[in-house]
């Protein structure tokens, strides 16, 4: 009985332990996310993305597999410009396999100021990487019906 005891908690412990370790890379690949982009350090910033990754913006027109997002990024980090959003929330989410990971991050940005961030990051190996960002502008219920006028408006 005693051994059972001593292997349900080493099992409890490790995945415990796993889950702590892998929330804190992805806490520290999601914050060097925010700060390669705010540096436009393009090498690194797009080295945290997986070959497939896909990025969505706040526009309709900005669903880009990774090759397409870098097409739309490179020639503001070259000029040197970036984007900074600094994250003010975040929760995150695993499977049971312990190799994908959801992410909603609340964020402000002196350009838009409070978004939005949601994504997943798969595990390869020993290394996460992102699969999918999505950047959006949380629109408060009582406005809601007003843009959404607008965007038809705009749309026509």
């Amino acid at each position: 009985m005693m051994r059972l005891f001593i292997f349900f908690f080493m099992s409890v412990s490790t995945t415990f332990s796993s889950h702590a370790n892998d929330a804190a890379a992805i806490n520290h690949i999601l914050d060097s996310l925010h700060q390669y982009a705010a540096n436009a350090d393009a090498e690194r910033y797009f080295s945290l993305y997986a070959d497939e990754a896909i990025f969505i913006g706040t526009d309709a027109t900005e669903t880009w597999r990774l090759d397409e997002f870098k097409r739309y990024a490179m020639p503001y980090f070259d000029k040197g410009q970036g984007w900074t959003y600094k994250s003010i929330d975040r929760e995150l989410y695993f499977s049971d396999s312990n190799d994908v990971a959801w992410f909603v991050e609340m964020l402000e940005s002196d350009s838009l100021g409070v978004t939005r961030g949601t994504g997943v990051l798969q595990k390869y190996g020993n290394k996460w990487l992102i699969e999918q960002y999505h950047l959006t502008l949380p629109i408060p219920n009582a406005m809601i019906d007003q843009v959404a006028e607008q965007i038809e408006q705009h749309s026509r």
